[in-house]
């Protein structure tokens, strides 16, 4: 009996554990009450100093750069399960909604980033609030596009025989969403996820400190304080900055990153478990606490019951059924062909106007030849990269134990500003008189490259134990078993992250193609520094022929040569 009563009162109450998790949860909640005071505050005056480079001031700044970030990972989210699942499950959808796509992570918003500075500035005159939102605009646009693409690419290779069961359970498409393609494409997607937070980091120097006009607005955080030490030359600064970067890195990626990697391989198609498996200390001790589990079960029994509602989705969303992708209606497909082309008409002659007045047709073809030197030194960056990138990133994620430890350092490697490598890039070209068209080229992929690695690891990591072990039975190895089993299982992945990395190194070439360092500026050939140039003429009409030129050549390589292949490993290389 006294026994039943201590097992009784040790179950009621909090263990060690649960002490551990409320600290952890209380600082975080303290930390963010403390970051909305600023958030909310009005703007500073012009004389008014926002930015120190006082060591002791940068975990503040550190908090309001990752509460930006993570605002716009939500926002992202949010863009990446509407977006994606719209365009992964209607045709009619796909045919505006990816191209679309393909443009939008190839459109430089930095160029564009004082209107939308304006127009949210407007929405809250004379608060904070404004340039807040401006900022995490800002960092969305980094971060939502590869998401998107990710989770695309994964509900469109969904294998077949699942589909097959979740008909035969008669799973509605709210119950199948939830049940089978959104557990599929974890795997892809939270490698994704880390990969636009490192990405977000580049963003974050450009949108703390923005330029309206004649005004600048600072914002207190990371980015602004490297930028402010940049721009006075004081490396020991830009160091603690960086440091602090790290350390903010491995914070988010200990305490967010690894136990949702380690949560996550629950979710990979197997039929047999792997002998090594992720873990994550702070899942473990999650799962050892009574109190924090018992508040957390109303809630998992909540979403639960939510994704098994019998919702169906509207018919728009309904078109991919086998019956109706053999036979579509020819008649609809074609009056909204002809709505897009119209829209598209419409458009192309608003640009068109706007271009002529200033440009003539030998400016057109001016940028013609330079979009091509850069379409050059995107493909041979790309390739490059591949070669490199592909073997290695295969190698880490058939390891969980490597991945674990190589995580952070990726992330970090991805997230590191690639301006701050301006100087050292301009110094070296002018002390040895290079080559700007070879050398500059570099500093597109340096950032662009991680998109591969991401990618590749997720798709690795993601390949079923059973097929490796098939692999090893029936002794593949070698070259046989690279071109017959693991290329074949992470293509759709590695696409995903091409894809992405070939507009985000379109993106690049505007900053890589027109280097500035203090009183020098070194060019290379290509769209990139055309639009750069005239952004720092602000010649509008040709930044909006630059970035029409570019558009264009984003969206004919990818549905001629990148949505090919797609296509392909969808058909051909699905599980």
């Amino acid at each position: 009996m006294l026994n039943s009563i201590a097992s009784a009162g040790r179950r009621v109450l909090p263990n060690q554990w649960d002490l551990i998790a409320f600290a952890a949860i209380m600082a975080v909640l303290t930390a963010v009450a403390q970051s909305y005071h600023g958030i909310s505050a009005p703007l500073p005056t012009a004389n008014e100093p926002v930015v120190s480079l006082d060591y002791s001031n940068l975990p503040y700044y550190a908090l309001r750069t990752a509460l930006r970030m993570f605002a716009a990972l939500a926002a992202s989210l949010v863009f990446t399960f509407t977006y994606a699942t719209l365009a992964a499950k209607s045709r009619r959808a796909e045919m505006v909604l990816i191209p679309v796509l393909d443009i939008l992570q190839s459109v430089p918003i930095l160029g564009f980033l004082s209107f939308t500075v304006t127009f949210f500035l407007g929405l809250f005159p004379g608060n904070t609030l404004g340039a807040e939102l401006a900022a995490i605009f800002a960092i969305f646009t980094s971060q939502a596009w590869n998401m998107a693409f990710s989770l695309y690419q994964s509900l469109r290779t969904v294998p077949r025989d699942l589909d097959e069961v979740a008909r035969g359970f008669r799973l509605t498409g709210w119950q199948k969403f939830w049940q089978l393609e959104a557990p599929f494409s974890m795997p892809g997607l939270i490698w994704n996820t880390m990969m636009s937070m490192s990405g977000g980091w580049f963003f974050v120097v450009a949108s703390e400190a923005i330029t309206v006009g004649d005004t600048t607005i600072t914002l207190p955080g990371v980015g602004s304080y490297i930028a402010k030490a940049n721009d006075e030359g004081n490396w020991s600064a830009i160091g603690a900055a960086v440091l602090t970067m790290a350390i903010v890195i491995l914070l988010y990626d200990q305490l967010l990153f690894r136990p949702i990697v380690a949560w996550a391989d629950k979710f990979k198609v197997e039929l047999s478990e792997s002998e090594v498996v992720g873990s994550s200390w702070v899942l473990n001790l999650l799962q050892r606490t009574y109190w924090v589990r018992l508040g957390a079960r109303p809630v998992f029994e909540a979403l639960r019951a939510i994704s098994l509602l019998p919702i169906r989705f509207p018919r728009a969303l309904q078109a991919r059924s086998s019956e109706e992708e053999q036979h579509p209606s020819r008649i609809a497909d074609a009056l909204w062909i002809l709505a897009i082309l119209a829209v598209a008409a419409w458009a192309t002659w608003l640009t068109v106007s706007y271009i002529a007045t200033e440009a003539n047709w030998d400016e057109v073809l001016h940028v013609l030849v330079l979009t091509i030197y850069t379409l050059i030194r995107v493909l041979l960056l790309i390739l490059l990269a591949t070669i490199i990138w592909v073997p290695i990133s295969v190698w880490i994620g058939l390891r969980p134990r490597w991945a674990e430890a190589i995580q952070p350092i990726a992330q970090f490697l991805a997230a590191f500003p690639v301006n701050l490598l301006f100087g050292a890039t301009v110094s070296l070209v002018l002390a040895f008189n290079l080559n700007t068209n070879i050398w500059l080229s570099f500093l597109i992929i340096f950032g662009t490259q991680w998109y591969i690695v991401f990618n590749t690891i997720g798709g690795a990591a993601a390949f079923p134990n059973d097929l490796r072990e098939a692999a090893t039975n029936f002794r593949v190895h070698g070259w046989q078993w690279w071109t017959q089993v693991m290329i074949p299982g992470v293509a759709p992945y590695y696409l995903t992250g091409a894809i992405t990395a070939s507009g985000g190194s379109w993106n690049a070439s505007i900053v890589a193609e027109y280097v500035k360092w203090k009183d020098h500026t070194v060019t290379a050939q290509g769209v990139g520094s055309y639009i750069a140039e005239a952004t720092d003429k602000g010649d509008f009409p040709k930044i909006v022929l630059g970035v029409a030129m570019m558009s264009i050549f984003v969206t004919l390589l990818n549905r001629l040569f990148w949505r090919q292949l797609y296509a392909y490993a969808e058909r051909r290389l699905r599980l």
